[in-house]
């Protein structure tokens, strides 16, 4: 008997150079990474430069995304990403600091973990408690995902008729209601 396969969708971003080597690269290398631990590339994103995050908080990003087809579940895809990522310096110390390489899962088919209640908490949660708040467990799809433009123009290239379970548009919708400002920010390489 198969396993059955779900579809999901990964952002990339990297600010800091690794070993001399600079985001693009480790990007690319992360992508390597996560093929050699079974994860099935899909789509692959263009690469695009977006500025840093709080505006002034060091050098500007590196942003992609992945469409990926895994027998994982979310949260063992999860510890994946994780796994790669200290393969590649990671080390979560600062919420929303520089990074060698960040890997957010944002999207697993339409589930919604880990319950709508416990979502809509994080997707409603205000602008300042989200600087100070970390969820304890995995949130799906990504509750922010909706107001970053980081996120969404590289996610149109891999899922752009994905459709959000909760919010009801698709990630074409999401991206028109930016600011035109926000999506010009983040421009191909």
């Amino acid at each position: 008997m198969s396993k059955t396969t779900s579809n999901a969708v990964v952002a990339l971003g990297a600010n800091l150079n690794l070993s001399g080597l600079g985001p693009k690269v480790t990007l690319r290398n992360a992508i390597t990474a996560l093929a050699d631990r079974g994860v099935v590339i899909r789509a692959e994103s263009r690469f695009f430069e977006t500025p840093c995050f709080p505006p002034g908080a060091g050098p500007d990003y590196v942003n992609a995304a992945l469409l990926i087809e895994t027998d994982l579940s979310p949260e063992q895809l999860l510890e994946v990403l994780h796994e790669v990522e200290r393969k590649f310096g990671r080390e979560r110390v600062q919420r929303w600091g520089m990074r060698t390489l960040d890997l957010d899962l944002v999207a697993y088919e339409d589930q919604v973990l880990p319950d709508p209640a416990t979502f809509d908490r994080w997707l409603t949660l205000p602008a300042d408690a989200q600087r100070q708040e970390a969820p304890e467990q995995l949130i799906l799809p990504h509750p922010r995902l909706q107001d970053r433009a980081f996120v969404l123009v590289p996610m149109v290239d891999v899922a752009p008729d994905w459709n959000h379970p909760v919010l009801g548009q698709t990630v074409l919708q999401m991206l028109e209601a930016l600011p035109a400002e926000d999506i010009a920010a983040v421009t191909p390489l």
